[in-house]
């Protein structure tokens, strides 16, 4: 069996209770080394193989797996955050379903999550957005035209931008193309839950100014919207006490 596990946000005790189990015991580890945190290797057993797919082709990685799986042995594969968001396991899926290999996904907790707890955030404030739009700038994996940033940016929605800081001058200018205005807030995450976390307050047109101050040029997620400045925002109705739930009477004024 293979397992396909998010590692979390950064700091090794965001891994989930099953994800954490399932790395104990496996036989065979392929994390992925660029961002993974090692210290989530800690707890393998001594004879586990492990593999940094950072050096490898999605071919190796599947000659790994098809490997253990022939030697029925248990294999943990390790993204970063929850391999959902730019996790590439798409493909990684579909070679082990034509080679007829089982698999199962463990969730994780994604790096947006973590930016939201760096910060102490609520990005769905009422009256200000109930939407989260979570994109990135094209790079060498192009963006469909539909979703450009400039067409996203048009919603005002709280946005969270991944796999773009090389690109911040380029980006301000396309959400301000896209409606947003200038003195928009926004926020520099860098390394979101881990030890070296950082995180600084901006504003849509000073993204790149405040990313060169602080030398901040990868591993950071980009956060835009009137959510960031965490004010202005509507009560919510769900623990009004007029509002009325399935386990709650509201209580009229008079």
């Amino acid at each position: 069996m293979i397992h396909f596990v998010g590692a979390g946000s950064g700091a090794a005790d965001l891994i989930t209770v099953r994800g954490s189990r399932l790395l104990a015991r496996a036989d065979v580890i392929i994390y992925a080394g660029s961002l993974v945190n090692p210290e989530l290797l800690e707890s393998r057993k001594p004879e586990c193989k492990v593999y940094n797919s950072a050096k490898m082709t999605l071919e190796e990685v599947f000659q790994v797996m098809r490997k253990a799986e022939e030697e029925h042995l248990e294999t943990v594969r390790l993204h970063t955050g929850d391999p959902c968001i730019y996790g590439a396991i798409r493909e990684q899926m579909d070679l082990l379903d034509e080679a007829g290999i089982p698999y199962d996904y463990c969730p994780g907790v994604s790096a947006f999550c973590g930016a939201a707890s760096a910060m102490n955030l609520e990005y769905t404030l009422p009256g200000i957005s109930q939407t989260v739009i979570i994109t990135r700038m094209a790079g060498r994996t192009p963006v469909p035209e539909k979703e450009d940033i400039e067409k996203l940016a048009d919603h005002q929605a709280t946005m969270v931008i991944f796999l773009s800081t090389g690109m911040l001058e380029e980006l301000s200018r396309r959400l301000m193309e896209g409606g947003y205005a200038p003195e928009t807030p926004a926020a520099i995450v860098y390394k979101a839950t881990w030890p070296d976390e950082e995180s600084h307050l901006c504003t849509v047109s000073t993204l790149a100014q405040c990313a060169q101050e602080y030398g901040i040029t990868k591993t950071a997620l980009i956060l835009v919207g009137e959510t960031v400045a965490q004010s202005g925002y509507n009560r919510s109705e769900l623990y009004h006490p007029e509002f009325t739930t399935e386990f709650r009477q509201g209580i009229k004024k008079e």
